[in-house]
């Protein structure tokens, strides 16, 4: 099924997204996937497909990525939070199935407990930095935007082949795949001086970075169904990492699959049997 992109406009902004739905006129059970730092929509275009027969799948372009607005501000996660709720407003969902990937997965459960009766289940695709950072963390933000995969694509680049050459060494794009290649080239666009560079841009990158580590994402129980797919090589590897999901999620389910921070672009096939198996036992209970 080949998305319908489709525009929200807000009175700041304008809010792009995929929307997967049948033509039958049959209601499916909503379905949101948001996608992480550095990306955009069409990463989920091979797992939407596989589930347009049973969900309504929307994939929004976040804030500052893919289609939707580049503001200088409005990245700090109430801001973006409460765009997604106009979205669900928008689309008529009361609750959804809500999938977040890497900072959208600390978003995620910062939403759940603002408004916990929008989610049906929460998904987390190996959430960053869950905790609040020290603030002396802040000085080695120069260093992370330059060996973060996420953030090496950024540019510019003199070439759309030199941009190329290098997004074929990240992990993300790792066996450089039909999809992998069409994520990279529509995430991509040629500069007013002629260069290339991401869509992404560097006011987003920034104040998505310092609201990421100076916000905790778990500070209460959240007692709605979560599934956590943690990669065997993404970055919760280590005990301490998860001990505050545990602590707070009282209704988790922990998934190991392989790959690595992006599991749906590099194992798709494990990572969509976790999540489909997580989602369908909640259909079938809702």
């Amino acid at each position: 099924m080949v998305p319908v992109r489709q525009t929200l406009t807000l009175p700041h902004m304008k809010l792009s997204y995929l929307e997967w739905r049948p033509s039958d006129g049959v209601e499916r059970p909503p379905l949101l996937l948001l996608h992480g730092l550095g990306d955009h929509a069409l990463v989920w275009s091979d797992l939407a497909e596989r589930w347009a027969d049973r969900f309504h799948v929307i994939a929004p372009d976040m804030h500052g990525h893919g289609e939707s607005s580049k503001l200088d501000r409005g990245y700090t996660f109430p801001e973006v939070i409460g765009d997604l709720e106009a979205l669900l407003d928008h689309l008529g969902w009361a609750k959804a199935h809500i999938l977040g990937h890497s900072w959208a997965g600390k978003l995620a459960p910062i939403w759940a407990r603002m408004h916990p009766g929008r989610f049906a289940s929460m998904i987390l695709v190996d959430p960053i930095f869950i905790v609040k950072m020290p603030a002396v963390m802040k000085v080695i933000f120069p260093i992370l935007y330059r060996v973060l995969d996420s953030m090496k694509g950024m540019g510019p680049f003199a070439t759309y082949e030199e941009a190329e050459a290098l997004a074929r060494t990240l992990r993300q794009y790792q066996g450089w795949s039909p999809l992998q290649e069409q994520v990279f080239r529509q995430g991509m666009e040629q500069k007013p001086d002629g260069r290339w560079g991401s869509k992404f841009v560097v006011a987003a990158r920034n104040q998505i970075f310092e609201d990421v580590m100076k916000v905790p994402g778990l500070t209460v129980p959240l007692t709605m169904p979560t599934l956590f797919v943690r990669p065997e090589q993404g970055v919760n590897r280590m005990t301490w990492q998860m001990k505050p999901y545990h602590q707070f999620l009282k209704n988790l389910t922990v998934a190991m699959v392989p790959g690595n921070h992006w599991p749906y672009l590099v194992e798709h096939a494990a990572f969509y049997q976790a999540v489909d198996a997580f989602l369908m036992k909640q259909v079938k209970q809702a």
